[in-house]
């Protein structure tokens, strides 16, 4: 059987993709060295979120969030999906102001979102500690488990006669792929799916792996309502170096609570680190006192694929013929997987795309133009 398009990966985007290709009729196969969904996807917190970065992630976001509202609303148990909202956490005048503009960007592009003064916010959430200012809050923003949804989306797309391959892979190569068993997959496009790992194949790639910790409680139904987040977030996860922490706060329908965030820059080592994780909790715990007291049930970490300019690659490889990209989506891989596929499967198609794609383009690097060749053998094409 030939293969019209090969995904290497089967995490959130790679099975969204295969999803998308296989409902256009194309003939897709999967290639996934471990458990589906078992990377950055079963390591992040699953928040659909909109954010508003730049025009470019509002655009990307939003549109997202409107298909996955599409796929799991009609029956949202399967994704564990539940639409919380995101409350955006205020916790002086300067985040306030910040607040203000989030809701003038967002009520211009028509999503609907409420400002809250310190009375309406404590009515929201009593649990926060006293002395914050207000907050934003996103009625439409909502939480899935992530693996699932790529499990779902990946038996969707096999119901479409797409194919899964267990294998690693060694190489991409000139019309396919080299397993590291030494059996080699022809393919008429190769799609690289596979999140901070896609660097390994594709030295070139403006991609770095930031690290992140997450810990899980035992069950606190009703302790809060909303994915909290602080406004101070969008000053931390957009430093370009070094470590540093975020209040992310997460409530699952189990009634477990997620606490988030950190990140480390270049560390590709998954050991969780005690430093950093007690940084991040005496964080968590100074915005919602009571999380001290939380029994925690265990900690983990992984790795998201940050691009250089904080916005995926999703579209042709300008200088490697018929590879394909759907990576470096950082900590938005969730929210955005849905549209990356859209975005993807119309290109390869030459069908209308709902937004554009160039700012998505991998052309967008002048490194990716290169012709690369020459680096090394392994890595021809």
């Amino acid at each position: 059987m030939s293969i019209d398009v090969l995904i290497i990966g089967a995490g959130i985007v790679g099975a969204a993709c295969a999803d998308a290709l296989a409902a256009e009729g194309l003939a897709v196969t999967v290639v996934e060295c471990e458990a589906i969904g078992s990377g950055a996807t079963a390591a992040g917190m699953g928040h659909l979120v909109v954010m508003d970065d730049n025009p470019a992630e509002l655009a990307l976001t939003s549109y997202s969030l409107a298909l996955w509202r599409q796929l799991a609303t009609p029956d949202p148990a399967p994704h564990e999906y539940s639409n919380c909202g995101t409350l955006w956490i205020a916790a002086d005048d300067e985040e306030m102001a910040a607040a203000r503009d989030k809701q003038g960007i967002l009520h211009a592009h028509e999503i609907a979102c409420e400002l809250l003064d310190a009375a309406t916010l404590y009515a929201r959430e009593p649990q926060l500690r006293p002395g914050l200012k207000g907050g934003l809050r996103v009625g439409a923003d909502a939480v899935v488990y992530a693996p699932k949804s790529a499990a779902l989306l990946l038996a969707r797309a096999q119901s479409r006669g797409a194919q899964l391959r267990i294998g690693q892979v060694q190489a991409i190569t000139g019309g396919g792929v080299l397993l590291a068993d030494g059996s080699e997959l022809q393919a008429g496009k190769v799609l690289v799916a596979n999140g901070s790992a896609s660097v390994q194949l594709l030295p070139e790639l403006p991609i770095r792996p930031k690290k992140g910790h997450i810990v899980i409680t035992d069950r606190y139904p009703g302790m809060i309502s909303h994915q909290l987040v602080e406004l101070g977030y969008i000053k931390s996860a957009h430093a370009a170096d070094g470590d540093s922490v975020a209040f992310n706060l997460q409530p699952r329908p189990t009634g477990q609570l997620l606490i988030g965030s950190s990140r480390q820059f270049d560390v590709t080592d998954k050991a969780v680190d005690p430093a950093i994780l007690a940084r991040m909790l005496a964080h968590a715990a100074s915005f919602l006192p009571a999380l001290a007291g939380l029994n925690a049930l265990r900690c983990w970490t992984g790795l998201r694929a940050a691009s250089s300019d904080g916005l995926p690659l999703i579209g042709p490889h300008p200088s490697r013929p018929n590879v394909w990209l759907a990576t470096g989506h950082e900590g938005l891989g969730v929210t955005t997987s849905l549209a990356s596929a859209q975005l993807l499967a119309a290109q390869i198609t030459g069908k209308q795309t709902a937004i554009p794609t160039a700012p998505y383009l991998p052309a967008r690097f002048a490194q990716l133009a290169v012709q690369l060749d020459e680096q090394s053998g392994m890595h021809h094409g």
